[in-house]
């Protein structure tokens, strides 16, 4: 039926339009829609959290910390969870579930349990964020064509970062409109809308039920993953002290730095994401660590504004295509029946560098200067490159039987 629906579609499409449109770039579509439906929840409440926790529950600056970065627990925990289960119950199963998890975590807002409950809610959330974007990335890696792999898993990572730049407006609109329930009740409506889209969805042809017992982080994953951790560390540091190191040196506006990276990061998806299809993954994610210590050592030097965003532009380019290169090396080189549970364990390591990061670079502020933190995070990105280019070339799987 499905099929029959698409086709008459189709046919009533110009030529030139109705060849570009195929299954499973529809499938991509929906899926990208859906989940940043569901991500939007996640955005629309960061401005929100901080000023709920110091307004009605009366609590203090070390609860806004705990409160904004509990998600991030369960996060990691459960992103090697979701990605066997990815593979034993199918991709859109889990996709679903991400969801529909993102949705009780709005609806647990609404219960007046104080900071035990707005804790709840964002551990639940964190459950369903692994969840979504786990599955989400391996129905994308099973849907792409060969040749634009890597391309698509970058676009899709685009899902998360645009509802991380349009959520926390939303959020501060809604609060302005209705209160901290109108942003309660978004949060809780936005995902049911992103999993109302996964159900009119098909599911990946690989998302076959598999019996077989598997490690819960892939070997596969264990050297792209250490990369990906080490460049975090570099954003770690922008997004936790890049105004205090500009206000430091008197030039202030470092919320406009960090939007001239995100705008890099998501331009380069766009318009650049080609490159580890074209020339390759290991020789993209090499070149995207030195683009990215390049730019955190401009800002670390940085006594301006200007010359920040340069920096902030130079080290979008190479953490844009640093994420989307090593997924590619993560994917090619695991079979297809194991490649929940690879990309499960290889996006954990980037909420551990997130989360180690920003505490070791505030350590060495504390002890020297902002500046030092940032030539630190530059170090670690050029040893995530060195660590990527002594790698041995992967081997490409044969994939598994359906």
């Amino acid at each position: 039926m499905e099929a029959k629906v698409f086709d008459r579609a189709r046919a009533a499409l110009p030529p030139r339009i109705a060849r570009r449109i195929t299954p499973n770039r529809l499938a991509f579509a929906g899926l990208f829609g859906g989940a940043l439906m569901a991500f939007l929840a996640l955005g629309a409440v960061l401005p929100v959290i901080p000023r709920y926790v110091k307004g009605p529950l009366g609590a203090g600056d070390v609860a806004v910390g705990v409160a904004t970065g509990a998600f991030s627990i369960t996060a990691v925990i459960s992103r090697p969870i979701a990605g066997r289960l990815t593979d034993s119950r199918g991709r859109r199963t889990i996709v679903l579930a991400g969801a529909l998890l993102a949705a009780l975590a709005g609806g647990l807002y609404f219960v007046p349990a104080g900071m035990a409950g707005l804790l709840a809610a964002r551990l639940v959330l964190g459950c369903g964020e692994a969840c979504l974007f786990t599955a989400g990335l391996t129905w994308t890696a099973d849907i792409a064509p060969q040749g634009s792999r890597g391309r698509s898993l970058g676009l899709f990572g685009l899902a998360i970062w645009s509802a991380m730049s349009v959520g926390p407006v939303i959020g501060e609109a809604l609060l302005a409109a209705g209160g901290y329930r109108a942003v309660w009740a978004f949060a809780t409506l936005s995902p049911l809308a992103g999993a109302w889209v996964i159900t009119r969805l098909t599911d990946s042809p690989l998302s076959a039920p598999r019996t077989s017992r598997q490690p819960w982080i892939a070997r596969e994953s264990l050297r792209p993953g250490s990369a990906l951790a080490l460049a975090s560390v570099g954003y770690a540091a922008l997004a936790a002290f890049i105004v205090l190191h500009l206000a430091g040196r008197g030039a202030g506006h470092g919320a406009a730095v960090f939007a001239a990276f995100a705008s890099a990061v998501v331009g380069q998806r766009l318009l650049a994401g080609w490159l580890p299809d074209h020339i390759g993954p290991r020789r993209t994610a090499v070149g995207a660590a030195c683009a990215e210590a390049a730019g955190l050592a401009v800002i670390a030097m940085a006594t301006s504004v200007p010359v920040a965003v340069v920096g902030a532009l130079l080290m979008g380019t190479g953490f844009s295509l640093m994420y989307p290169s090593l997924a590619l090396m993560v994917v090619d080189a695991t079979a297809d029946d194991r490649r929940g549970s690879a990309l499960g364990g290889f996006t954990a390591f980037f909420d551990i560098g997130f989360g180690l990061g920003a505490p070791l670079v505030g350590a060495i502020a504390s002890v020297s200067s902002y500046a030092a933190g940032f030539w630190a995070a530059a170090g670690l990105a050029l040893a995530g490159g060195a660590l990527t280019a002594a790698g041995a070339r992967p081997r490409r799987r044969t994939p598994a039987p359906a």
